[in-house]
């Protein structure tokens, strides 16, 4: 890689926490998600049943609510970690609690305390993914060190899908392999969030955050308490539309809501569907999480090569073609069967494309955001794009059973969700072009 070979990347500290703290993000998805829907599908819960759970994850679409909180103040508790710092290791023990708590109950006798739970740890993951994309941001300058933001955007996807795909294989090995009950392989995934708290807190550095900047703005707006509240929250998102306009700002929000409805919609019924059709839990865990995971980790690094060297229109509009053709792949699996040969092609293709889109996107957000408000102002962004991941297709299960089961029709569908979002996307690049926001590479 031209000027950034793959040793030097793998020698650079912030990379290496990235990429640590990437794991911190993608793992609560194990425990609300992959094992989460693995469990209710054991029990016996409905389809829609099981997408109206997930919708959980809506908590990720508004965390840009009280994110301006986790800009602008310290834990005083844990103080002594950092400013980002702080917030990742508290709201890590919180998950640490909440899954060791699920352990002790089962769904058919307790599905009002399983679904509390898991709304803990939702609100406590979408939280500490704040902090975390704050401190990915906060890494980076993009006026010097422009040329790493892909890469960093490449180490943190890696980061998410290991501590989504290796330890939701985990999870799925205990539960198929040694016939653990799902209550006990949860009460092993607390003790694995408990890991992960420490290792943050030995290998994360303290950060700094450029707080001589915040509050020389938050000065300029006066001293009083209005003064402060108006800056905390309402003053990063007033930042962005006087920057971009609010044309622009609608425009961005609208693809980032669409771009990844159709992977967000397979995503949620995956698990259902591998058992629906007749894959093991071992087969699960080996093809959707293991090869998946080592998918990830190889093409978000090719990929991030690749986004420096298209540009980000190009990236964005092949990222996202080659995400909505894959869901082609387990609409042939829904007819065909469970075919271990097809299910590798499928899993291959499909963490292929969506490394390449994430780290495409995650970079392009990046380089849209303001570092004095970047933990707000990523936190909007990101959950306009985890709106649609979310909430919206906590219906997904309901569209498998309005389709009588019909699972190829479903992918079919997935496929097509993409197209509103790439024209979007034709006319966001030409404003901001215009605008000179980005070059017309």
């Amino acid at each position: 890689m031209t000027g950034l070979p793959l040793r030097s990347l793998l020698r650079e500290p912030r990379l290496r926490m990235i990429f640590l703290l990437g794991i911190c993000s993608g793992f609560p998805w194990v425990l609300i998600g992959s094992a989460m829907t693995g469990w209710l599908t054991d029990a016996g819960l409905s389809r829609t049943s099981i997408g109206l759970f997930g919708s959980i994850f809506f908590v990720y679409a508004i965390n840009f609510l009280w994110a301006p909180v986790i800009d602008r103040f310290r834990l005083p508790l844990f103080r002594h970690l950092g400013d980002r710092k702080s917030w990742i290791v508290f709201l890590l023990l919180i998950m640490t609690a909440a899954c060791a708590a699920m352990s002790l109950i089962s769904p058919q006798a307790d599905m009002l305390w399983l679904s509390l739970l898991a709304m803990t740890i939702a609100l406590a993951s979408a939280t500490c993914d704040i902090a975390i994309d704050g401190f990915r941001v906060d890494s980076l300058d993009p006026e010097t060190e422009a040329p790493l933001i892909p890469y960093a955007a490449a180490f943190a996807t890696s980061g998410w899908w290991t501590g989504y795909s290796l330890l939701g294989a985990a999870a799925f090995y205990m539960k198929g392999l040694s016939d653990m009950s799902w209550a006990s392989v949860f009460s092993y995934l607390a003790l694995f969030c408990l890991m992960m708290t420490a290792i943050v807190v030995l290998f994360v550095e303290r950060d700094s955050r450029r707080l001589a900047q915040l509050e020389q703005k938050a000065a300029a707006l006066g001293q009083g308490v209005w003064a402060q509240i108006r800056f905390t929250l309402i003053e990063p998102f007033r930042a962005l539309v006087q920057r971009y306009g609010s044309t622009i700002v609608i425009l961005l929000l609208s693809f980032l809501f669409t771009f990844k409805m159709g992977e967000a919609f397979l995503g949620r019924m995956s698990i259902t569907f591998y058992k629906e059709i007749g894959f093991s839990d071992a087969q699960i865990a080996t093809y959707s999480k293991m090869v998946t995971w080592w998918v990830t980790i190889v093409f978000s690094l090719i990929g991030a090569y690749f986004n420096h060297r298209l540009g980000i229109f190009r990236g964005l509009l092949i990222g996202g073609l080659a995400m909505a053709a894959t869901n082609l792949l387990f609409a042939w699996i829904a007819l065909a069967g469970p075919k271990e040969s097809l299910y590798l092609l499928a899993v291959i293709a499909d963490g292929f494309t969506s490394a390449f889109a994430t780290v495409v996107l995650v970079s392009f957000v990046t380089l849209l955001t303001d570092r004095v408000f970047s933990a707000t102002q990523y936190a909007l962004l990101a959950s306009i794009a985890n709106f649609g991941r979310t909430t919206v297709s906590g219906g997904s299960g309901y569209v498998v059973d309005l389709l009588n089961g019909d699972w190829a029709t479903f992918f079919v569908l997935t496929t097509l969700m993409v197209l509103p979002s790439l024209l979007i996307l034709w006319w966001l690049i030409r404003r901001l072009q215009a605008r000179q926001f980005i070059d017309h590479s």
